[in-house]
């Protein structure tokens, strides 16, 4: 079926301001108990006295404020937080479906044991007293630094206190999965000195240049973004989109620009090119408040004329050059980058090229513009001490040898970590904590990363739920859900002003859990020595009451918003060396030239190029969706089990292909069975399939349905950072 703009707007997702997406039409197709409740965990409330709670989704990492509704002792229903600054009443389909996350099957209910392969239950107590008799061994033979922890935050008292538990046993290892804040917060550091979180006043904008970000689709703070696009239509703003497939943010676009994948750095410079050559960019910004400029600009008029980024991009000249004006010539432009829901990776040249295009307009830290997000500093914990064993561990390589290969920019590396354990003759990690992430299933080449768990000798998950990483732990303490516990959110990420969050018990802990932060206190203070001195507190309830003098305040409101930016603090926002914006210095000028990174696979037999597209009802990160979410998505993305593959119909035409018959996808890492989908909306050469399905994991909701995009997949390191900067693959479709 041939599908242009205007008919694909009428399959795509409304967009009332401060509302969740439109729903769609119920499948009925199988599971239909899941429709008619009957199930063994129907959430019925008896009869009760109705009472409402504010608390903070942690879903994702937007920072929603909610209000969770009860009768009696039972979650009946959430809903977003009237005169909440991020969502002001709204809420996406997945916060809304917490309530199957609380009385879901799929929960661990107490601590758990892989015995000779089955799991066995077992106490709290026997628990942490196996793992305090592995750290004790561990230092007693000077191997402090073997241990590593995997966490989804370093931000916040939760992940403060592993990384202190870290510090004071002995280990540097500690890692955050990555996001697209690495390379977003490094442009900012590098261009304006600042360590800071990017913010996007998309609110007050009245042109959003998108280079691939899903506002629709659940981009940084869904609710907040999909705010701002509809303030946007109806303040008569316009919005263009450049990425290679119609999305759903494309379509409710005013334009869709394709690019070929992985070129939308190469278009960044092209604008630029325009913008600066017709002398459109804003002047008064450049002269008082910016350095380097003459060298950057030298880089761009040479090297990215509109021709030649039409030859990288496939965009035509025409197309380039109009977008290049039209966003220059608005009031308050707005770029910004992350494709999807923002977990594919991008070069950080590809993110300073669209960061500088917001400098070339002076549109920094105003209102409609980007905005820098000054860091949370609340956690003021006393330094932790440290004995000669963990001095003697700390000054040991990191794992992800981190800092020891040029990589200075960095924070985190995992993605090197699976070849790092694989290619070791001993392994270095000898425990591993993973909190808060389900790297087994979200990280690239996943037999990799099963082979990498499968060496460690101790592995320690403190999920909440049966997932694919806890399937290769070899202990499982389960940690209260958000709905159970008092835990700090200290920031929204993408909101552009600094706000503090918190979550807090709406129901009693309904299984044999415990917060996270407990265990970790509880296992330092059984190690003993300097570790157990670096965790004076009786339990984290403790923690977190000397760490937030405001903690009444907090849980009766919900959460604090600071200061407001304004116009006048803009030349304080720039802590360079020149104290300006600077289009180009030295760190800069030291990193690899820009240049679209490729795609792995030999092109000869992989002449497709695979590329992730995220939908907001399929949950892609930690948390996997919930039935309702997995029942109500579209037939075009799963039918029964099987995952469609967006092909467009030139392309299908020349592979032999038909619409709905099945094909083998293969890749250099792995394959899969596939249902082709016509889709006229995607760029011949290039296919599509969905991220969130393809688990594995203990939940029958979701296990065997369609194929996770990274058992496809390879990280592609980044030569500027190390980072993992793969956009998609290369890929091969042929008939079963």
């Amino acid at each position: 079926m041939k599908i242009d703009r205007r008919s694909f707007l009428s399959f795509a997702i409304g967009g009332a301001a401060g509302t969740a997406l439109s729903p769609l039409p119920w499948k009925l197709i199988d599971d239909s108990s899941i429709w008619s409740q009957n199930w063994a965990w129907t959430p019925v409330p008896k009869r009760g006295e109705i009472t409402s709670v504010n608390s903070t989704c942690t879903l994702c990492p937007g920072g929603c404020g909610i209000t969770v509704r009860k009768v009696g002792d039972r979650v009946v229903k959430i809903e977003g937080m009237e005169g909440h600054p991020v969502n002001d009443g709204g809420i996406c389909d997945l916060g809304a479906a917490g309530m199957q996350l609380l009385y879901g099957p799929t929960r661990v209910k107490t601590p758990k044991k892989k015995i000779n392969g089955p799991w066995r239950n077992i106490s709290w107590e026997a628990a942490i007293a196996e793992i305090v008799e592995n750290l004790q061994d561990l230092r007693a033979n000077d191997l402090s630094h073997t241990i590593a922890c995997i966490c989804d935050s370093d931000r916040g008292t939760v992940p403060e206190l592993l990384n202190r538990f870290l510090t004071a046993y002995g280990s540097p290892n500690f890692i955050r999965t990555p996001s697209i804040l690495d390379n977003y917060e490094l442009a900012v550091y590098l261009t304006q000195g600042v360590r800071a979180l990017p913010g996007f006043d998309v609110l007050h904008s009245d042109f959003i240049l998108s280079f691939g970000s899903g506002l629709i689709e659940g981009w940084e703070s869904p609710v907040y973004m999909i705010k701002g696009k509809s303030a946007l239509k109806q303040n008569g703003g316009r919005m263009a989109q450049i990425e290679p497939r119609l999305s759903k943010t494309a379509a409710k676009s005013d334009k869709w620009i394709t690019v070929k994948p992985g070129t939308e750095g190469a278009m960044a410079l092209g604008l630029a090119n325009v913008i600066i050559s017709e002398g459109l960019y804003n002047k008064e910004f450049v002269e008082n408040y910016s350095s380097g400029f003459d060298e950057w600009k030298k880089l761009v008029l040479e090297g990215f004329a509109p021709s030649m980024v039409s030859k990288i991009t496939g965009s035509e000249v025409a197309a380039i050059a109009s977008l290049a004006r039209e966003f220059a010539r608005a009031s308050r432009p707005l770029a910004i980058c992350g494709r999807g829901a923002g977990k594919t990776p991008g070069s950080l040249q590809d993110f300073l090229a669209v960061h500088r295009l917001n400098a070339l307009v002076g549109n920094l830290n105003r209102a409609g513009g980007m905005v820098t997000v000054a860091e949370p500093d609340y956690i003021n914990w006393p330094e932790a001490g440290m004995d000669e064993i963990a001095s003697k561990g700390m000054q040991q390589t990191r794992v992800d040898a981190l800092g020891a290969t040029g990589n200075t920019h960095a924070r985190y590396l995992l993605n090197r970590l699976p070849e790092v354990i694989n290619a070791a003759s001993e392994t270095p990690i000898r425990m591993l904590f993973v909190s808060g992430t389900n790297p087994v299933y979200g990280m690239a080449d996943t037999q990799a990363v099963i082979k990498a768990f499968e060496k460690i000798p101790l592995v320690v998950s403190f999920s909440s739920y049966m997932d694919e990483t806890t399937a290769q732990a070899d202990l499982i303490l389960p940690n209260h859900i958000y709905l159970e516990r008092y835990e700090d959110v200290p920031f929204a990420r993408g909101f552009p002003k600094p706000i503090f969050g918190l979550t807090q018990p709406v129901v009693e802990p309904l299984y044999d859990t415990r917060h996270i932060g407990d265990v970790i206190i509880q296992l330092a203070q059984e190690t003993g020595g300097t570790v157990a001195d670096a965790f004076p507190w009786k339990n984290y309830r403790g923690c977190l009451e000397e760490t937030l003098e405001e903690l009444a305040s907090l849980l009766e409101k919900g959460f604090r918003l600071d200061e407001e930016f304004s116009s006048s603090n803009r030349p304080g926002a720039f802590e360079t060396e020149s104290s300006k914006f600077e289009f180009s210095n030295s760190e800069i000028n030291a990193l690899p030239r820009y240049a679209p990174i490729a795609a792995q696979g030999d092109e000869s037999f992989y002449q497709l190029l695979l590329v992730p597209y995220d939908s907001m009802r399929l949950a892609s990160g930690y948390v996997g969706s919930p039935p309702f979410l997995v029942k109500a998505l579209e037939d075009s993305i799963l039918q029964g089990n099987d995952v469609l593959v967006e092909v467009n119909p030139a392309t299908a035409k020349k592979l032999g292909l038909s619409s709905g018959e099945y094909a083998t996808l293969s890749t250099p890492t792995g394959t899969g069975r596939v249902k082709v989908y016509f889709f006229d909306g995607i760029m011949p050469g290039v296919i599509a399939i969905p991220r969130g399905l393809g688990h594995t994991g203990e939940n029958k909701f979701l296990a065997g349905k369609g194929l996770n995009y990274n058992t496809l997949s390879a990280a592609v390191e980044d030569p500027a950072t190390g980072l993992d900067a793969a956009w998609g693959i290369r890929a091969k479709l042929a008939k079963v």
